[in-house]
């Protein structure tokens, strides 16, 4: 990291395009902490925020353009044949498959953030020939949402941006099952949301059926029992 920000001090805009360009057809760079150096240097007055997120968010759409088009040329065959040198094996190309199919093309937008996924989902939405305008769209917001992100966490964060170093290093792994957690329940929910209307309604006819079989006295003998353990909590208070 530290060759490359000596880079970037000297030529500013240039790395910051073509290192995020790199990145994205999944040479190995430490993309955000990269962005968030940049905003350091927003902070400082060395380079502008907008023009930042502007060059930032251009190399990150084209480098997933060259991936798009290289996976859309290369097609299936080659990267099931030689894709594990380069750690997009079938294995891999399969699961980032499920994937799209549980969250459709917003997996786009939401693979900036998950390291070793957005590096692949140009390649494959290439060779699964997913429709240009329709990648485009996702990715391109996806690129400038993510860089716009990162620039501005370093531009926030001032001197103490390398602290994000240590801290993604240390809740990135917990954030992403976290994302994924919560992209499940939306996925099971949105599949099964008649089943789950069902079933909440018989829960609840079962539950006012039970209440109704109640007599007067009951009803009133257990609203006064409620009533007396709430004045008891609050004596004990």
């Amino acid at each position: 990291m530290g060759h490359i920000t000596t880079y970037i001090d000297q030529f500013g805009y240039i790395v910051l395009f073509v290192a995020l360009l790199l990145e994205l057809i999944a040479v190995p760079l430490p993309g955000e902490l990269l962005m968030c150096y940049s905003g350091f240097l927003v902070y400082q007055g060395h380079l502008n925020w907008w023009l930042s997120i502007v060059v930032a968010g251009v190399g990150a759409c084209i480098g997933m353009t060259i991936s798009y088009w290289v996976g859309y040329k290369l097609g299936t065959p080659f990267f099931d044949k030689y894709g594990h040198r380069f750690h997009m094996g079938k294995d891999r190309i399969e699961n980032i498959s499920s994937w799209f199919n549980k969250y459709g093309n917003k997996l786009l937008i939401l693979a900036y953030f998950i390291p070793g996924v957005r590096h692949i989902t140009g390649y494959f939405s290439g060779i699964t020939k997913l429709p240009f305008r329709t990648y485009a769209g996702f990715a391109y917001t996806g690129a400038f949402l993510w860089v716009a992100v990162f620039i501005t966490i370093g531009k926030i964060l001032g001197p103490q941006w390398e602290l994000f170093h240590t801290l993604i290093k240390k809740y990135l792994l917990i954030g992403i099952v976290v994302a994924v957690c919560i992209l499940a329940v939306i996925y099971l929910y949105k599949k099964y949301k008649g089943k789950l209307k069902n079933a909440a309604l018989k829960i609840g006819k079962r539950t006012l059926a039970i209440f109704r079989s109640f007599n007067q006295v009951e009803v009133l003998t257990l609203c006064t029992a409620m009533a007396s353990l709430g004045c008891v909590i609050i004596w004990l208070e």
